[in-house]
């Protein structure tokens, strides 16, 4: 049930969009072991005149970025598959954005399952009522 929220260098490209929800939601399940049917998306566009790295920006760069936000549940992977998760990220905006900056960036908060959930009950909640029903 992770929100995925990405910020990338652009004009808003409703296709482009889908490509990057549709790839970065397939990375997440596959590295992450996030149900792709409760993985949320969301894609905001920057000008690249208005973002910068070193000091100048991507549009003097000449070059793309992106930053990825995730927040997924504290305890549900391993530095391993987060180390595997960030080199997948990277190389898939690198194909979906023609090439991308060295200053492009993913953050992983994890997150207590006490303080995160959706539709109304917290991750912590839906464990262990599936405990429970289990039992």
């Amino acid at each position: 049930m992770p929100i995925i929220n990405i910020s990338i260098t652009g004009k808003p490209d409703a296709a482009l969009s889908a490509s990057i929800a549709r790839e970065i939601t397939e990375i997440t399940a596959r590295e992450l072991r996030k149900d792709p049917t409760i993985t949320a998306v969301a894609v905001s566009y920057i000008d690249p005149q208005h973002w910068f790295a070193g000091g100048k920006s991507l549009a003097e760069h000449g070059s793309n970025t992106f930053w990825l936000d995730i927040k997924v549940v504290d305890g549900t992977n391993t530095k391993l598959e987060l180390e595997a998760y960030m080199k997948a990220i990277f190389d898939a905006f690198g194909r979906l954005l023609g090439g991308v900056h060295e200053e492009s960036y993913a953050f992983v908060h994890e997150v207590p399952a006490a303080a995160y959930g959706y539709g109304g009950k917290t991750q912590e909640f839906r464990f262990i009522s599936g405990r429970l029903k289990a039992a």
